[in-house]
């Protein structure tokens, strides 16, 4: 990486140097564009769905992680592979059935473009994203001048990939549209640098904030989630500390006072009061992955902080449910580089890629630990308040004839790269985690997404629990645009 310095000759390597002094003194383009609660806007701390519902007994949610294109699309091959499962006994699929939704980085772009689109996403997210060079307008070489620019906060401003994206994708649409509707229920995953917890784009973080979420740009949150330090300036939003009525949930001050509380649930409720206080002016955000690769730390907070056996849902919707399963779908990256096989390194990029790594995968590993046991909890924490329950309660709350207490069923899945056998596995993680794949390398994870969800032996438990029987998926391709099907979602 650094060759070419030592052939520059002794004026070359003042220009050089002039150069980099130069690139110093640029100022970063990250100015907060967040505005304040307007007077009388409703003010909402909810940690679940808010005042939403659960439309059916079966529900699915999906967690998509981080990886750049690679990781949106493993994502979109896993969303087709859902739409090519039918329910049975209904004119309906899988993908009919999604209700929430979590996305980091790579997987943070199809999360917030599914959210906006819902069924059109299946037709035309491969040739308006997947198959486009996201990094057109981007510099994402490492050199003595772009490190000298990142270390003064980020090679590249947060204006540039917002930019690209509502030109090619989003068409500037805000979180209004994503806050409006039914389901499903999207989460955007950034890191708070400062605090070291995950920031959700959501009710609950920019009700601390004082701040109006409705009007924030959809396309700057999706490039929080996916700006990887040095390569991009943070995001900045700002708090407005003294423009809220109402106070911040009494589940804050009570971790804050626990000192048994959760790390993680700690570590937020701390961020959530200096937020509120002023103590933390600007918030900076960078990628996701950075604390949570998975963006599946703020549903184990929702369950955490929860003082009831149900929540975060309501009780009306945990005595509906029957059958929840998780996807968690992670396209991350494996070790890789010659470096280990030597005394020396890594060293110049490399250092800065194993330094990011190790920080995403152990953070994503510990991420999905957690979750995992969180939800064990939860459903047994849900069955033993099901049973609990009077005949007048479960009238109230809508258990209609031959209701079961017990039957209820969470379960989690991992989808990845690793259940396709060695080959296939090392194929795939030989595909880069830029924003810039080739079509025939979009292709091998879109069908590599597909195929893992069939292979998930966890995907199989809950379609029989569904009283279906093995796959019949229609086919292993990805559909085109003339071939998804044109009946509109469940809303």
């Amino acid at each position: 990486m650094w060759g070419w310095w030592q052939r520059l000759s002794k004026t070359g390597r003042i220009v050089a140097c002039s150069a980099l002094l130069t690139a110093c003194a640029q100022t970063i383009n990250n100015q907060p564009i967040n505005q304040p609660l307007t007077p009388g806007a409703p003010q909402s701390f909810e940690l679940g769905r808010g005042t939403e519902t659960l439309p059916d007994d079966t529900v699915i949610a999906l967690s998509f992680s981080g990886g750049g294109t690679r990781a949106a699309a493993f994502a979109y091959g896993v969303l087709a592979g859902l739409d090519q499962t039918p329910m049975p006994n209904r004119p309906t699929t899988l993908f009919d059935r999604i209700d929430f939704v979590t996305g980091v980085s790579g997987g943070s772009v199809l999360a917030a473009y599914y959210g906006l689109k819902k069924r059109q996403a299946l037709a035309d997210f491969k040739e308006r994203f997947l198959l486009r060079n996201a990094e057109a307008n981007l510099q994402m070489n490492l050199n003595l001048l772009s490190i000298a620019k990142g270390l003064q906060g980020g090679i590249n401003d947060p204006t540039t990939f917002p930019k690209w994206l509502d030109d090619n994708l989003y068409e500037h649409a805000t979180f209004k549209t994503l806050l409006a509707q039914r389901r499903p229920y999207i989460w955007i995953n950034a890191s708070d640098i400062y605090n070291r917890t995950p920031f959700v784009f959501g009710r609950v973080i920019f009700g601390a904030l004082c701040s109006d979420l409705a009007d924030y740009p959809i396309s700057l949150a999706v490039a929080a989630s996916a700006a990887v330090p040095v390569i991009f300036a943070p995001v900045v939003v700002q708090s407005f500390p003294g423009e809220c009525t109402v106070p911040l949930p009494e589940w804050v001050q009570r971790i804050r006072n626990n000192p048994d509380a959760p790390p993680l649930l700690r570590l937020f409720a701390d961020a959530m009061t200096r937020y509120r206080s002023g103590q933390v002016r600007y918030v900076k955000l960078l990628d996701g992955g950075m604390v949570d690769n998975y963006g599946l730390a703020g549903f184990t907070i929702a369950r955490m902080a929860s003082t009831t056996p149900y929540g975060p849902l309501e009780p009306a919707e945990a005595v509906k449910l029957r059958r929840l399963l998780f996807l968690v779908v992670d396209a991350g990256r494996a070790p890789s580089g010659t470096w280990a096989q030597t005394v020396e390194g890594p060293s110049g990029a490399n250092l800065i890629t194993a330094a990011s790594d190790t920080a995403t995968e152990s953070g994503a590993v510990g991420s999905y630990t957690a979750f995992e046991s969180t939800m064990d909890d939860w459903g047994d924490a849900l069955t033993s308040w099901r049973c609990k329950l009077s005949a007048e309660e479960r009238r109230r709350l809508g258990a209609g004839p031959g209701w079961n207490c017990r039957d209820v069923k969470i379960q989690v899945a991992r989808i990845a790269f690793d259940q396709l056998g060695p080959e296939r596995e090392a194929a795939l993680n030989a595909v880069e985690t830029s924003f810039k794949l080739t079509p025939e390398q979009v292709d091998l994870v879109v069908n590599a997404g597909q195929d893992a969800l069939k292979n998930s032996n966890v995907f199989r438990s809950f379609l029989g629990s569904l009283g279906r029987g093995p796959w019949r998926g229609t086919s292993a391709a990805a559909p085109g645009p003339a071939e998804a099907p044109q009946q509109a979602a469940a809303q």
